[in-house]
């Protein structure tokens, strides 16, 4: 057979592929991940009874910002980590804006602070606690990116189970505001931060084993 008839031949048999599917797999990732890691939240830690009020606060509002961002930001980067040949571009200057805009309302907040009043607004009542707690959370969020994306073809398995990671991170800390009564910026820029930086950093360790194809 000739190359050129063998390539008509293949090419005869290639099929369209629904350009929704991505879309769907990684709405059935968040919402299945969203759901389990609320289900551990209400299980082992329960609601935030003074919700309610926190709502009325303006910094209860850049928190869940924050939160949101960071993990729109970080799922739009899973998504193209999870193509082929397809480039971060602009979208990896853009992750660290919410962060920065975070450590300077935290920088704000501790010049206007008092000297005693500084170090409460950095650990406040559950900074030993907070990281691992959004590390437990966003547990089931991981495992449910790293199934979408084996359902694609990614080429860097360290990177994107890294971001996978960071964007499973990010979504259990909003998750995690249910219960959290912390507000602080400062508090906010450090700890939430930590706690998704852990499911970073086992997504960058996993990823090549997860993710091989």
């Amino acid at each position: 057979m000739k190359t050129d008839d063998l390539i008509a031949m293949l090419s005869n048999r290639v099929h369209a592929i629904d350009p929704s599917i991505a879309a769907r797999r990684y709405l059935i990732a968040i919402a299945v991940g969203g759901i389990a890691a609320i289900a551990i939240l209400v299980t082992a830690l329960g609601i935030n009874p003074g919700l309610a009020h926190e709502t009325l606060v303006p910094m209860f509002w850049v928190r869940e910002a924050f939160c949101l961002g960071l993990g729109t930001l970080a799922i739009t980067a899973v998504a193209r980590l999870g193509r082929p040949g397809v480039p971060l571009g602009r979208l990896g200057m853009a992750v660290p804006v919410p962060l920065i805009v975070m450590w300077l309302l935290a920088a704000i907040a501790l010049f206007n602070a008092p000297a005693g009043g500084r170090v409460p607004l950095l650990l406040g009542g559950s900074a030993a606690a907070c990281p691992f707690r959004i590390a437990v959370i966003s547990s089931p969020l991981f495992l449910a990116f790293i199934w979408a994306l084996r359902g694609f073809a990614p080429t860097r398995l360290r990177c994107t189970g890294a971001v996978a990671g960071f964007a499973a991170g990010a979504l259990g800390a909003l998750v995690y505001t249910l219960h959290c009564p912390e507000l602080a910026a400062p508090f906010l820029g450090v700890w939430y931060l930590l706690g998704m930086l852990i499911p970073t950093s086992i997504g960058a360790f996993l990823g090549p084993r997860l993710l091989r194809w």
